[in-house]
């Protein structure tokens, strides 16, 4: 299995991915292990921030040792991506799809998981060598479009981001989502700010226990 199939795996097999944006560069590794502490192995940095390079790096070292893989959001055109990629992101999400975004982790061997809503864009993303397809915002057409896209389109591999709850997650799961993505449900930035890492890693945990909940059912 080469490198970018097992980070795909891991990916599905983890169910979560942690979105991290707007956390402040010198709290990005504190706040990355207390997450990954709380039972999280998949974080997202955002691009948005014009440091996210540094902070990828920084984690990815952090947690190098561990099972966690480190990857980089928003990511919205090929040049951030290839400056992600550098700073060690084995996976690339965006809110959009941008095939030259696709083709840049084609070339780099790294996973690729564009935005989509229709299934013109799904079926877009996947010719054009996409990995995962991040339904997003999800929170405007809820679980029942991941198995309304999944009905015509097969089994192809959807994680829906953008309103996902310890609440709502289960449907997300039941509709056939190989995934999620969270941001504000599962990072706690009160606690952040308070430099609360206990607090971190008791909201990512109990996010965990949610979704642990929901697949058992």
């Amino acid at each position: 299995m080469s490198r970018k199939q097992s980070v795909q795996q891991h990916l599905i097999d983890s169910d979560i991915v942690a979105v991290l944006r707007g956390i402040p560069e010198e709290k990005i590794v504190d706040v990355a292990t207390a997450i990954y502490e709380g039972g999280v192995t998949a974080l997202e940095i955002t691009a948005d921030n014009p440091n996210y390079a540094e902070m990828i790096s920084a984690v990815e070292g952090a947690l190098r040792e561990t099972d966690a893989v480190v990857g980089a959001g928003t990511v919205m055109d090929a040049e951030t991506a290839h400056t992600a990629i550098d700073a060690g992101a084995s996976f690339v999400l965006a809110p959009d799809l941008n095939t030259e975004v696709i083709e840049v982790c084609n070339d780099e061997d790294v996973v690729a998981v564009p935005g989509i809503m229709t299934p013109t864009e799904a079926v877009g993303a996947m010719n054009a060598g996409a990995d995962i397809l991040k339904l997003f915002p999800a929170s405007t057409v809820g679980p029942s479009h991941v198995s309304a896209l999944r009905g015509p389109l097969g089994d192809i591999p959807i994680m829906p981001t953008g309103g996902v709850s310890a609440d709502n997650v289960g449907s997300y799961f039941d509709a056939g989502a190989v995934a999620v993505g969270a941001g504000s449900a599962l990072v706690n930035y009160e606690a952040i700010k308070d430099e609360n890492m206990d607090g971190v890693r008791s909201q990512a945990a109990a996010f965990v226990a949610a979704v642990e909940s929901a697949r058992s059912e």
